[in-house]
């Protein structure tokens, strides 16, 4: 009797569509961007992302312990820095008593379990909000990339698992590389943001770190994309990936997330590490916002989204939502 084959067959019930479920999601699928802030006892809103918060290391120690709980096993980590420290050399940056640095240690010292992947770019440390040292209104690609391996060898002094450049200098996977291995950390490895895309979904994150570009008394970029990805580019994502493979990178990273699963996936065809995907936070803020007003249902895009990153090919998920699905998943 025509047809022979009926795809419903495999969909009649929640017990055969679980047995054929081609993708799964579990907490240790995602890690936990976090913002750090100075002071003790701090805990502070950014109302552009609902649920996420600025806390100072004490309180952010409390919340890495809870995470750690759900089964999330990675944070990346990100510091508010003083105006006061800001400058165009990003020379707190590597300051091995930094916020940053003081950070690592502490999250190590009370979970030494958690991978902890620190953010190595300097637009939290830039007085004009950009990856890199400016001269001469460019952004200096080699003479950052200097600076960056200051940085990297300072997080792993501090006990970082992991750096996570995220500043999209050309070249910089090799000489954070070199620069790890002379120290002597060549067990520290590099998640690189190898596809990092000039997007405008990135707007909550900047109002979280205040590191969006700004005006200032000299030329400098009025945006990144003289170093970030043009989202017309496909090809050149590969490209940057397999660089970023051949130069020493651990792991590779799509920025950002959903708009963005072609790149996922061509990226994941094309190399033979990880990739991380970055689910940022202007499409978070977009979920909270339609929930919010009752367009969607929160939990049910939340875990779709989820799920459709790691169907792309993700092997870890970067996302603000990871504490929220993580206790969905462990109420299954």
């Amino acid at each position: 009797m025509f047809p022979l084959q009926r795809g419903r067959r495999l969909r009649i019930n929640e017990s055969i569509r679980s047995l054929v479920r081609e993708t799964t999601l579990s907490p240790s699928d995602f890690m936990f961007p976090m913002f750090i802030a100075e002071g003790e006892n701090y805990k502070v809103a950014i109302p552009s992302m609902p649920g996420i918060f600025r806390r100072s290391i004490d309180m952010t120690v409390e919340e890495v312990k809870e995470v750690f709980a759900l089964g999330i096993r990675a944070v990346n980590i990100y510091v508010k820095v003083d105006e006061s420290l800001k400058d165009n050399t990003g020379k707190e940056a590597w300051n091995d008593n930094g916020l940053m640095q003081q950070a690592i240690r502490a999250i190590k010292a009370a979970c030494p379990e958690m991978i902890v992947m620190p953010d190595v770019a300097l637009d939290p440390y830039s007085i004009y909000g950009h990856d890199g040292i400016i001269e001469n209104g460019d952004i200096v690609n080699d003479a950052t990339n200097d600076a960056l391996v200051k940085m990297a060898v300072s997080h792993a002094k501090a006990g970082a698992d992991m750096v996570a450049p995220s500043d999209m200098m050309d070249g910089r996977v090799l000489r954070l590389r070199q620069g790890l291995d002379a120290a002597g950390f060549e067990n520290v490895g590099i998640m690189s943001y190898s596809a990092k895309y000039a997007s405008a979904f990135y707007g909550p994150f900047r109002d979280a770190l205040d590191s969006a570009p700004r005006e200032a008394d000299v030329v400098v970029p009025k945006d990144k994309k003289t170093y970030q990805m043009d989202y017309a580019n496909r090809i050149e994502a590969i490209k940057e990936a397999l660089w970023d493979v051949e130069e020493g990178a651990d792991m590779v990273m799509v920025k950002p997330g959903i708009a963005y699963l072609d790149i996922v996936r061509e990226v994941k065809n094309a190399v033979n590490v990880p990739v991380t995907v970055f689910h940022v936070s202007g499409e978070y803020a977009m979920v909270k916002a339609a929930a919010e007003r009752g367009w969607l249902d929160h939990d049910k895009i939340m875990m779709e989204q989820l799920m459709c990153i790691k169907r792309a090919g993700a092997s870890l998920i970067s996302t603000y939502f990871a504490k929220e699905a993580a206790i969905l998943l462990n109420q299954k």
